[in-house]
């Protein structure tokens, strides 16, 4: 049996007798390619020649790799039973490149380890840090589709051809498989976003919890901003010259916070954005901190440097982000740079409240059966008035009674037609709600 040529990603070894040499290849194979599979057992030229084994054998390999490379990488170490002969057959990969083998820097170059000069190892870390990691991270589902995302495509005038389209917006890596973006943007996920209402000004008692995630990050992201769009409450004052509306909170920078928070988070660390409203604010969090190249002067103003570079470049497409930078000027000139809590493992934006919402009043004045009505609206906006009744002990002439008084007082608006319409409520009447 013969395996073949070795390779860019390929490296064989007659034997562990090679073992310093078989680290050094994997190093390079991890700086070239963020990957390579190295054979113990196995000639120069793909012939199989046997690896003797003890019980301590695959052990020394994993010791001598965990100990002269780095940063660490974790391997896969198996025992192959090839022409009735043992082989020790070392797979790693990594993002965390440049890789030293033995406190020295190697590149691959065909079947060969080229060290590295000063010069080529600074240019390495440039690339990496030019390059995104979630582009890179092999997604651990493979079994992956597209329609939400490419519909997203179509929606904005943009063609989608089926078969260029993964490879063309960048949904695979160089080892040919699924990447940790094409996790997120995929019709299903298990990444988990929620945002969380609260009743008071901290953590302490919860009112709902919505679940926006397991799904193409592109939808969750637009579920969640429509969510947080009805919290927005419209307030209007009238003088006897003018009426004067105002709004709870600036949704445009609402809009600049959550998009960019969905963009610039640590996505390869799975700790997903999330949005918290409480009394008095809305607070939107991402993960991960600044980019180590960019100071808060920088980030103050305005300049960019994107953590999700292929990311950026889809939101840029679907017309979610501008190369303006003017997304977090806008926050600061609305709400100053007190918006910003910055840290090296989270960015929290506040949006604060201009006033007190109407929700946090309304508790008192709304009996049972409207807070009843009205939660089950907000669940069932879909809900006819033959609907209500079958869920509630209430008649007919009752429902229409309670829902004359929730319009009057404009908790509920009808959109659409009576067929095939649907209720909106305002949420930002959090506490005249039943409680699930």
């Amino acid at each position: 049996m013969n395996l073949g040529m070795e390779t860019e990603k390929i490296e064989f070894k007659k034997s562990t007798a090679e073992l310093k040499q078989g680290i050094i290849s994997l190093s390079a194979m991890l700086n070239k390619h963020g990957y390579g599979t190295l054979y113990f057992g196995v000639k120069d030229d793909g012939e199989i020649a046997g690896q003797q084994v003890s019980t301590g054998t695959l052990r020394d390999v994993s010791q001598a790799i965990a100990g002269f490379i780095k940063p660490q990488v974790i391997p896969t170490i198996v025992l192959e039973l090839l022409d009735e002969k043992n082989v020790i057959k070392v797979y790693a990969e990594g993002n965390d490149s440049p890789y030293s083998a033995y406190g020295r820097y190697y590149m691959r170059s065909a079947d060969e380890d080229r060290e590295l000069s000063p010069e080529q190892l600074r240019s390495l870390m440039i690339r990496k840090q030019e390059t995104d990691t979630i582009s890179r991270i092999t997604n651990d589902d493979q079994k992956l589709s597209f329609r939400l995302l490419k519909t997203a495509f179509i929606e904005k005038g943009l063609s989608v051809d089926d078969a260029t389209f993964e490879t063309n917006i960048g949904l695979k890596n160089d080892n040919g498989k699924y990447n940790l973006m094409a996790g997120l943007l995929a019709d299903t996920n298990s990444v988990s976003i929620k945002t969380v209402v609260f009743k008071g000004t901290d953590k302490l008692e919860m009112l709902r919890r919505n679940e926006y995630g397991n799904k193409c990050l592109i939808t969750a992201m637009d579920q969640v901003i429509s969510y947080i769009e009805s919290l927005n409450e419209t307030s209007v004052s009238i003088t006897a010259h003018q009426r004067q509306d105002s709004r709870l909170f600036d949704m445009a920078c609402f809009r600049e916070a959550w998009i960019n928070a969905c963009l610039h988070t640590r996505w390869d660390k799975l700790n997903p954005p999330a949005v918290y409203v409480f009394a008095d604010r809305i607070e939107i969090i991402s993960m991960g901190g600044l980019p180590q190249d960019l100071s808060q002067e920088e980030f103050f103003r305005g300049i960019s440097r994107p953590v999700n570079i292929k990311l950026q470049k889809i939101f840029g497409q679907l017309g979610y982000v501008e190369q303006t930078g003017h997304g977090i000027p806008l926050i600061i000139s609305r709400y100053g740079r007190q918006a910003f809590d910055i840290s090296d493992n989270y960015v929290n934006v506040t949006i604060p409240f201009s006033r007190k919402p109407d929700g946090h009043s309304f508790s008192s004045s709304l009996n049972n059966a409207q807070q009843t009505v009205a939660g089950l609206l907000k669940d069932h906006p879909e809900f006819t008035i033959n609907d209500l009744a079958r869920h509630t002990e209430y008649s007919e002439s009752y429902i229409r009674k309670i829902i004359s008084e929730l319009r009057y007082r404009n908790i509920i608006k009808r959109k659409g037609s009576k067929k095939t319409g649907s209720w909106q409520v305002f949420q930002g009447r959090q506490s005249a709600f039943r409680k699930n």
